[in-house]
């Protein structure tokens, strides 16, 4: 009744950045904002940068868009490559989100990478608090997830999770409320898209575009080839790079596991270099009771069993694995006092 009370109260709120997507979750509203991290500028004669877009409507000029107007992607790997366009990005995001009448800045917790270097979490504070924030708390992408995930993380029991997001594949291991160990694969979503796009290139002599490469990742993506017939081929569209022309050709099911083949292998390296650096009880403990999948590249088919087959450990995808990291920093906000130990120092 109280948390209602006080989320209805509180314009506070829980920013998961992403690459590929930002999602913000309100205290007592739950997840009220999934959009694309893409910012549209145009720039005026005084060569000053104006906003004319931001997410959805912004994602849709990628490709499109005449000279004078650009469309940025504000973070790459998973933090900020563009500071001002992540500021712009931050601030329109707030604004949407936060009720009217309020006139104080709010209280924003945002993920980074386990990998962001100390650089990098001060530009993420510091976009925050140039966004009109009156004060940002940092908190790591797996720790957010395993949160969001509901995984025991305060028993005296070790528990692994792999978040897949849009530019890194975050590792980490959790026991007794503190993270034992984490780290950053720069092998994820975007990953995927990439070497699709490089596949379909160097195979067939076909350039698409990373929006193409993307759709055809979520409507025929499968990380390991069935042979039962249940996908079917995908056909897509591009230009021969011979010829010159427009061109179609037809994906196989195998075509798409194949070409994911080098960045799964990156992320399966990651894992192993985990398992192989953490104590032995931990890893027993581990192995009995799985490693837990979130971020979007979870809703990669057959993905948990592929891992499964490289590394020998069950692998379990957790429930809505796309917003595990949004819900497990909005928990974190809500309960700050209890979760303190878990946030970063900027």
């Amino acid at each position: 009744m109280f948390s209602r009370a006080w989320g209805f109260v509180s314009h506070d709120m829980a920013i998961d950045l992403g690459t590929a997507n930002t999602l913000v979750y309100v205290p007592g509203r739950g997840i009220v904002l999934d959009e694309p991290s893409v910012v549209a500028v145009t720039t005026r004669r005084d060569g000053e940068r104006e906003v004319i877009a931001v997410g959805h409507e912004a994602k849709t000029m990628l490709g499109r868009t005449p000279s004078k107007i650009e469309t940025i992607q504000p973070l790459r790997d998973g933090v900020i490559a563009d500071f001002n366009a992540a500021e712009e990005m931050i601030k329109h995001f707030i604004r949407r989100v936060s009720r009217r009448g309020m006139f104080t800045g709010p209280r924003i917790m945002i993920c980074v990478p386990a990998s962001a270097t100390p650089v990098e979490r001060r530009a993420v504070h510091e976009a925050g608090l140039s966004a009109g924030a009156r004060r940002v708390y940092l908190i790591e992408e797996p720790v957010a997830a395993a949160i969001g995930a509901g995984l025991p993380i305060s028993e005296a029991r070790g528990s692994m999770i792999v978040d897949i997001g849009g530019g890194t594949t975050d590792i980490a291991v959790l026991s007794m409320g503190s993270v034992l160990y984490s780290r950053s694969v720069r092998s994820a979503g975007n990953a995927f898209d990439e070497a699709i796009v490089n596949y379909v290139r160097f195979k067939y002599n076909l350039l698409i575009g990373a929006t193409s490469a993307e759709t055809i990742k979520k409507e025929s993506g499968c990380a390991v080839a069935k042979s039962n017939g249940e996908r079917v081929p995908i056909h897509i569209k591009g230009r021969d790079l011979q010829r010159g022309f427009p061109s179609e050709i037809t994906l196989e099911p195998h075509d798409i596991a194949e070409a994911l083949t080098l960045p799964i292998q990156q992320i399966v390296g990651g894992i192993r270099h985990a398992l192989a650096d953490v104590p032995p009880e931990l890893t027993a403990d581990v192995c009995d009771s799985g490693i837990w999948l979130t971020g979007g590249g979870a809703l990669l088919e057959r993905l948990d069993v592929r891992l499964t087959h490289e590394t020998g450990v069950k692998f379990r995808i957790a429930e809505d694995p796309l917003r595990c990291v949004v819900r497990g920093t909005g928990k974190a906000l809500e309960q700050l006092d209890t979760m303190a130990g878990f946030l970063i120092k900027p």
